[in-house]
C-alpha cells in the first residue's frame, strides 16, 4: 500500500493531526535552521550577540544547537526521548531570546516574534505527543 493510500484510509481526525503536526514542526525546524544560517554567515550576528551581552563563542554554540534541534524534531525515526530533549532545548532557546531581548530594551517586535515561535513550538510538541502510540 502506498503512502498516499494509507493517508486516504486514515480517519479525518488523524489527517488533521498529521497536517497540524507537520506544518507546525516544519515551521519550527525552518526557523531553527534559518536562524542557525544567519548566526553562522551574517556579519550582523556578531553585533547582535554583543548588543545582547553574549560572547561570540555563544553564537557558535547556539548555531550548532539550533541545527541539531531543528533536524531532530523534523526527521522521522528519531527516538522519542531525543525528540523530547530537542523540544526542551528549543523551548529554552526561545524563552532565553524573549528574556534577552526584553532585558536589553529591544522593541516589542523582538519580544513578540519569539512568543509566536514559542506558541508554534507548543502546538508542534502537543501534536507530537498525540501521535505517539499509547
Amino acid at each position: 500500500m502506498t503512502t498516499a493510500a494509507i493517508e486516504r484510509s486514515k480517519p479525518i481526525g488523524l489527517k488533521k493531526e498529521t497536517i497540524v503536526y507537520w506544518t507546525s514542526t516544519g515551521i519550527i525546524s525552518g526557523i531553527m535552521l534559518l536562524s542557525a544560517c544567519y548566526f553562522c554567515f551574517s556579519a550582523e550576528a556578531k553585533g547582535a550577540f554583543a548588543h545582547l551581552g553574549f560572547p561570540d563563542y555563544f553564537r557558535v554554540e547556539l548555531t550548532v544547537a539550533k541545527i541539531m534541534g531543528g533536524l531532530a524534531v523534523l526527521m522521522p525515526g528519531v527516538p522519542k526521548s531525543v525528540k523530547d530533549f530537542a523540544y526542551f532545548g528549543i523551548a529554552i532557546t526561545v524563552a532565553s531570546a524573549i528574556i534577552a531581548h526584553a532585558a536589553s530594551g529591544d522593541g516589542a517586535a523582538h519580544v513578540i516574534d519569539p512568543l509566536i515561535v514559542f506558541g508554534i513550538l507548543v502546538v508542534s510538541y502537543v501534536y507530537h505527543r498525540r501521535r505517539q502510540p499509547r
